[in-house]
């Protein structure tokens, strides 16, 4: 099988990709995968770095208002569905793969165009604008949350397969115990972990200091807090004005290097909305008080955040209304209750996927299958 793989601009819609590519590449040792995005994206530095080829091609993203940028845009995409229909005859994909971001629309479509089987992948709730764009052209549509149904236009809903979002192996192999043990964790002892992404978040770290001044001292609750390495500095220098003497049980990291063993050992994670930590959190089943970003596009770590709080597995705080106070009253009311900390955990895992990227590999072959009747 030749699999041409394509999408880029943030974590969120690269390592779903990664995950995939993964999965082809060891499925059988026949099977061929491009990943193709855009020239200096991100995706242009982390692909190549696993080792699968790559190749970029022209695009921009696309605003929602009309502007003399999407005038610009739309050249760009123009020139980017010829770049990408010379790469799809040079390679002669047997199935293309779109995981979001809008280098997807321009190498999706010239797939659609040359009548290759397609594919798109959606980690979110809300669907991104390429995505609903594309959602017309394209064979299957993968979906990572039953409630992202509704948002897809009437016509592409029979395209639409469940199947949630790819989790890295690390994470679901890595062992609670061992990790509780390395956090010097007792048995009854409560441990938080808190981010804000892998950028940080700012008015999540302006809200913990409060929870730290509250919690710090007490043995039984411990927390790990990670700033964003842009923003750690500014977040030191807001604990030592406020002269807290940090102990044992406050850990405070620019960027953690360990997620997986943080997230074993995990009672409550708090942070961020993206798919991808929605994804973590919930195959460990862990009970998560939610922070959306309220910039991202479409807003749509809000509408992931709601679907868990709608399944009583998370909590949601939106940051117009985020502050200590409320954020103490979130933990102590999930913490105070073990009856509400365990069904909580076992909502989340409920919600939980696994073996993601076996479902698409079977979803890709049934796809072939039925093209080459």
């Amino acid at each position: 099988m030749r699999v041409l793989i394509t999408g880029g601009g943030t974590g969120g819609h690269i390592n779903p990709a990664l995950a995939i590519a993964q999965k082809v590449r060891s499925a059988d040792s026949s099977n061929k995968v491009l990943y193709v995005g855009t020239k200096n994206g991100l995706e242009s530095d982390l692909v190549p770095k696993e080792g699968f080829e790559f190749k970029g091609v022209t695009a921009r993203y696309l605003r929602r208002k009309i502007s003399f940028e999407n005038v610009k845009t739309l050249f760009a995409s123009l020139k980017g569905v010829i770049e990408a229909g010379k790469i799809i005859k040079e390679f002669k994909p047997d199935i293309v793969i779109g995981t979001g971001g809008y280098v997807c629309g321009p190498v999706v479509l010239a797939a659609s165009l040359k009548n290759v089987p397609t594919m798109l992948h959606e980690q979110n709730v809300f669907p991104g604008i390429t995505n609903k764009m594309l959602s017309k052209f394209v064979d299957v549509i993968g979906i990572s949350f039953k409630e992202a149904e509704k948002y897809f236009p009437d016509g592409v809903k029979g395209k639409l397969v469940l199947v949630g979002n790819p989790v890295r192996k690390e994470i679901l192999t890595t062992d609670r115990r061992k990790s509780r043990t390395k956090y010097n964790l007792k048995l009854d002892d409560i441990f938080i972990y808190s981010f804000g992404g892998s950028g940080g978040q700012i008015s999540l770290n302006e809200a913990i200091i409060d929870v730290i001044k509250k919690i710090n001292g007490n043995s039984n609750i411990k927390i790990l807090h990670v700033t964003g390495k842009r923003l750690y500095n500014d977040f030191i220098e807001q604990i030592e004005k406020i002269d807290i003497n940090t102990c044992e049980n406050i850990d405070i990291r620019d960027y953690m290097y360990e997620a997986p063993t943080a997230l074993a050992a995990s009672d409550i994670v708090i942070g961020s909305a993206g798919a991808i930590t929605i994804a973590e959190i919930t195959a460990l089943g862990v009970p998560s008080i939610l922070i959306p970003k309220t910039y991202t596009a479409e807003n749509h770590q809000e509408f992931n955040a709601r679907a868990l709080e709608k399944e009583g597995a998370a909590k949601v705080i939106l940051e117009k209304d985020l502050n200590g106070e409320e954020l103490i009253k979130a933990i102590y009311d999930i913490i105070n209750d073990k009856n509400t900390l365990k069904t909580m955990s076992l909502n989340s895992k409920k919600l939980g996927s696994v073996n993601v990227e076996d479902k698409i590999y079977e979803i890709m072959k049934s796809i072939l299958n039925y093209s080459q009747k």
